[in-house]
Formats: C-alpha cells, sequence, structure tokens
C-alpha cells in the first residue's frame, strides 16, 4: 500500500515538472514580452486599481499612457509625485494635478434625522436605500450602513453618530465611495475647500426641516451673500462653485441651520502608506 501511495506521488511530481517546463518553454519562444514603458509606468502608479483616472485598473491606465491615448496626471491616489514621475518616464510636461478629498454632504446625525421606520435588513447601504429609501426621513441623506468605509482602501472612513465621515488626513481621493454610495451623498472636493455644504437634500424648505434638523432650506441667503458668486442653490440645496469660492466665510455665518460650515483639509502626512 505505501509503495502504491509513493508511486502516485512520484508519477504527479513527475507529471506537473513536465508540464510546467512545457509551460515555461512556450512563454520563452511563444510569449508577448511586455512594453518596457508600460512596465515603468506600472512601477510608479500606486497600486490599488481603483479606477478613479477612468480606466478599469492600473494596467490599463499604464497602457493607455504607454500610446499618448491619456495625461499623466489622471491618478488621483498618486497625486503629483506619481504624475511627476510618469512625465519622466514619457517625457512629457505634466499639468500639475487637483488634489481631491472625499466629502460627505450630510450632517443628519442621530440628533439631528427623523427615523421613519426600524431597518432590520441586510446591513448595507444598498439594501437599505432599495426598501423605501432607509430608514431615515430624508431619503436623500447618509444611510450610515458603511458600504463606503468597507471599500475604502486607506481606511479613512468611519460611522459616527449615524453618518459616515471622512479622515481627510487619510483620504487618497480615490473615489471609490463616491461610486458605492447609493446615496450620492459622497462627492470628491479640492483639498483646499475652504467652506462646504453638510446636506444632500432635495426637498423643499419646510420638508426637508422637518426630516432633518440641520438640513439646507433653500432660503438663499448664502447665495445673496456671497461676495464671489460662488453658490447658487439648485433643486433647494446650496451647490459651491469652488473655482470661485476664496473661503471668506459669510455664507456660513449666515446659514440659519449651520449647513455651510468652514471646513481644512490637511494634507496627507509624509511617507504615509495605504495598509
Amino acid at each position: 500500500m505505501l509503495i502504491d501511495i509513493l508511486t502516485a506521488l512520484v508519477v504527479v511530481v513527475l507529471v506537473g515538472l513536465f508540464f510546467g517546463i512545457l509551460l515555461a518553454l512556450f512563454v520563452h519562444f511563444f510569449g508577448i514580452e511586455e512594453d518596457e514603458t508600460v512596465k515603468r509606468i506600472r512601477e510608479v502608479l500606486p497600486g490599488i486599481n481603483c479606477g478613479a483616472c477612468g480606466f478599469k485598473g492600473c494596467n490599463d491606465y499604464s497602457e493607455a499612457l504607454a500610446k499618448g491615448k491619456c495625461k499623466p496626471n489622471l491618478c488621483i491616489p498618486g497625486a503629483e509625485a506619481t504624475a511627476t514621475a510618469i512625465g519622466e518616464i514619457l517625457g512629457v510636461e505634466v499639468e500639475e494635478p487637483v488634489d481631491l478629498v472625499a466629502f460627505v454632504h450630510c450632517n443628519g446625525d442621530c440628533t439631528a434625522t427623523v427615523e421613519k421606520a426600524v431597518y432590520e435588513g441586510i446591513k448595507t447601504c444598498k439594501a437599505a436605500s432599495a426598501f423605501y429609501g432607509g430608514s431615515k426621513a430624508c431619503t436623500y441623506g447618509c444611510i450610515g450602513c458603511g458600504d463606503c468605509a468597507e471599500i475604502c482602501v486607506s481606511q479613512a472612513i468611519c460611522i459616527a453618530d449615524g453618518i459616515a465621515r471622512v479622515d481627510t488626513s487619510r483620504c487618497v481621493g480615490c473615489g471609490l465611495c463616491v461610486k458605492e454610495c447609493p446615496k450620492q451623498v459622497i462627492s470628491l472636493v479640492p483639498q483646499e475647500t475652504k467652506t462646504a455644504v453638510y446636506c444632500n437634500s432635495k426637498d423643499k424648505g419646510a420638508d426637508a426641516r422637518k426630516a432633518c434638523k440641520n438640513a439646507c432650506i433653500g432660503c438663499k441667503k448664502c447665495e445673496k451673500t456671497c461676495l464671489e458668486n460662488a453658490i447658487t442653490v439648485i433643486n433647494n440645496c446650496a451647490v459651491i462653485d469652488y473655482n470661485k469660492c476664496t473661503g471668506c466665510g459669510v455664507c456660513a455665518e449666515n446659514c440659519p441651520t449651520q449647513c455651510l460650515k468652514k471646513v481644512f483639509f490637511p494634507d496627507l502626512p509624509e511617507g504615509f502608506t495605504m495598509n
């Protein structure tokens, strides 16, 4: 019996070795050599395959760059350092990329929002959203099940008081959370942003306030007082044009529900690496 087992084992090993050598020879003689430029570009990319550049992943982006089909500053997580490295490899000038961070446009925490039902289904935002828009009276706000936190590659998101919050000192601006959020509560904003809107409601003022006491009521005080014409109320909610906003804070001072607030997004710490 032992001899039979050993014989079978030897046969399996020899067959595996034979096919391994055969495969190696096939790759050596018939395999397609990787473009050296693609390889070098791939080495300087972060490798998280987030798709924020508009391609399926870092490999596709590398190939498109090598063929000259796109700009070298599209990698949001890699930011300026990656764009510069790619520019040196390709021998082209690189436009300075805009550093972006994720921001949650909701302040409907447990003390502010009204619960319309008790949800006891699958604990994901997508599942809860499919069930009458979630348990909160505001159907535009953060559900708080943490789908965004689960997908965050830099562990920059947590759920606090029933809503998602972003640690922008860790956020790399990949945009995965933006794509994952079924309510579109999260967006990427410039890191230099000084004022932000903590609301996503499209309801009219009275209805929005009934659902959440921190909601934007569309009163347009911010729009009227903005010295740079950087704020417009669209669909009953304030929207900031970050190309015009100077961060003076006048809008935040005049907002009756404090849904407009001053913010500060710190840079990533030096030497930061994703876990």
